[in-house]
């Protein structure tokens, strides 16, 4: 992706722009508290003391008053229409029972017309710890057609109005009380979230805003087709990265497609197909660093583990009877990160259960001998989620050079005694989830992500709970965490501009300003120190996150234009 803003994005401002009086999280100058944007780039950081020297009428000023302005969040993994869409309907995360998303379901179905959507549930949290049924949800709708997806949004639940009209039974994966997953949860969704270009550019531009508002200034995006159809990946660049159709400028798209791909032509030619329909939709060719980065995101080696179809090498504690469902083999991996890296292009795959890492890591090491270590490692290839892996394969992908693009909102949704990793795993394996401080140790690349919706756009609470893992041996530095949800991220979507993610003399002019209760520089409980506390050891400070306020964003700005400017700053 290009480092500077294409031209039909909105200009950077013409005057240079004085940030001071704050914090400034810089490496060049660790205590600094005022920042110089020229353009699309910072011209100085420095002190009090020095701002006032160089300040003149010339420039404009804007007083931090004691705010933080550090680098501006990437989330690695995100899905922007499903984003706006669950900003958009029914939003059951916060349900506590089975009987709190029913009472919803009714209230809502007394409103509009049309299939009733709802997501984010968790039977894992109720005290029921049952999904609901079609006929509950008849009962509920008054006939009304539902469909509701399960926070992971790989399984979810229909009325039976819904499931008769799409002839779901017979099909894979419709379980004949509701509930759908596999190729049945992909047919409804297809029913249920066919809308036309003008509805998803809707959900596209309300997810983009709230992003920009969290201090997000760039999502790489995880498309694939039981996610979403082609055309939506397409017009999501055009309308983020070119302004196509935006009322303004808006966070950055790092576009990834998951399709798989058996030789390097195949992934060629979807490459050429995204570049094809970009440019049809901007009048004039697309340059390669505005095509897709890699065939990878939601490409998926098996499924999830709250919907039980994440692939194990032993049955479910809480199902006996299965063990999930791996969707392809190593074979498959192989060839597919053999073509991407003769093509030129990142691969990567979705995958989370022990067996699903068994089948990429063997995979891995077919692809090696096959195109040579030495491809393998420069074409940069990613995993996401890798919530289940043992050390032996932390140490794989490391000799791989492959990246880990994880979401510790998992675990601190889902980790701990009675969460949903013990339910469905059992305490020995539910133990070694999400092993980020063993990625760190090994040397694994790490990225940080939310895959919302799943887990909602907030970046301090990633980092956060990067600090406080269930498996105190799991936890690392806010620094770690903070370092791989912005520079980390942009490397791991292989960012052109090696200076992104930092802010320097040179840097492109990409922030967000932070109302913070302290500064600080905070280690992980248990773990020891991983950066020196001592002023003198000129670490840069960030907020302290050891209490309930996470830090309010009030301004992101991206290569020196603004995203998001709260009300009254």
């Amino acid at each position: 992706m290009s480092s500077t803003l294409p031209p039909s994005a909105p200009a950077s401002p013409a005057r240079p722009v004085l940030y001071r009086n704050g914090s400034v999280y810089s490496p060049a100058d660790p205590f600094a508290t005022a920042l110089l944007v020229d353009g699309a780039r910072v011209a100085w950081v420095g002190s009090e003391e020095a701002a006032t020297s160089i300040q003149d009428s010339a420039m404009d000023v804007v007083d931090l008053d004691g705010r933080l302005l550090a680098p501006g969040f990437v989330d690695s993994h995100v899905h922007v229409a499903e984003t706006g869409l669950a900003l958009s309907t029914l939003d059951l995360a916060e349900a506590g029972s089975l009987a709190a998303v029913l009472d919803a379901v009714a209230a809502a179905a007394r409103t509009g017309t049309g299939v009733l959507l709802g997501s984010g549930w968790d039977e894992s949290v109720w005290p029921e710890r049952r999904a609901p049924t079609a006929e509950e949800l008849d009962r509920a709708a008054g006939g009304r057609e539902v469909y509701l997806a399960r926070v992971d949004v790989h399984s979810g639940v229909v009325s039976s109005a819904l499931a008769r009209r799409l002839g779901l039974t017979g099909v894979d994966g419709w379980l004949g009380d509701g509930r759908v997953e596999n190729a049945a949860h992909d047919a409804v969704r297809a029913a249920a979230l066919d809308f036309d270009a003008r509805r998803r550019g809707e959900l596209h531009h309300r997810a983009l805003q709230h992003a920009a508002s969290r201090g997000y200034v760039a999502l790489s995006e995880a498309s694939a087709e039981q996610v979403a159809p082609f055309e939506d990946l397409v017009h999501l660049v055009a309308l983020a990265n070119h302004g196509l159709g935006a009322a303004g400028p808006l966070p950055r798209v790092l576009p990834y497609r998951g399709e798989l791909a058996a030789s390097a032509d195949a992934a060629r030619a979807v490459a050429g197909r995204f570049d094809a329909a970009l440019a049809a939709l901007l009048g004039r060719p697309v340059e390669r660093r505005e095509s897709l980065i890699g065939l990878a995101g939601d490409l998926c080696v098996d499924g999830a583990l709250g919907s039980r179809t994440a692939a194990l090498r032993a049955p479910y504690a809480d199902a006996p009877d299965t063990a999930g469902d791996r969707y392809l083999d190593p074979g498959a991996v192989a060839a597919h990160l053999a073509a991407t890296t003769e093509a030129g292009l990142q691969g990567g795959f979705h995958v989370i259960g022990d067996a699903g890492m068994d089948a990429v890591l063997d995979g891995l090491d077919l692809a090696a001998a096959r195109v040579g270590e030495r491809a393998l490692h420069a074409a940069g290839h990613r995993l996401e989620h890798a919530e289940m892996i043992d050390p032996q394969g932390v140490e794989r992908l490391a000799r791989h050079a492959v990246t880990v693009s994880v979401q510790p909102g998992f675990d601190a949704a889902w980790g701990g005694p009675g969460g949903l990793y013990e339910q469905r795993l059992g305490p020995a394996r539910a133990a070694g989830m999400n092993p980020l401080a063993s990625f760190y140790r090994a040397g694994v690349p790490v990225a940080l992500g939310s895959d919302a919706p799943v887990v909602p756009l907030s970046p301090w609470a990633t980092v956060k709970a990067c600090l406080e893992h269930h498996d105190p041996d799991q936890r690392i530095s806010a620094r770690a965490a903070f370092l791989a949800h912005t520079r980390g991220a942009w490397r791991a979507a292989r960012s052109p501009d090696p200076m992104q993610g930092q802010l320097a003399p040179g840097t492109p002019a990409t922030f967000a300003v932070w109302d913070v209760q302290a500064l600080m520089v905070q280690q992980a409980e248990g773990t020891g120190a991983s950066w020196s506390t001592d002023p003198r050891a000129r670490t840069p400070l960030l907020p302290a996150l050891d209490g309930d306020l996470l830090p309010e964003c009030r301004l992101t700005v991206l290569d020196g234009v603004e995203l998001y400017r709260s009300a009254g700053f």
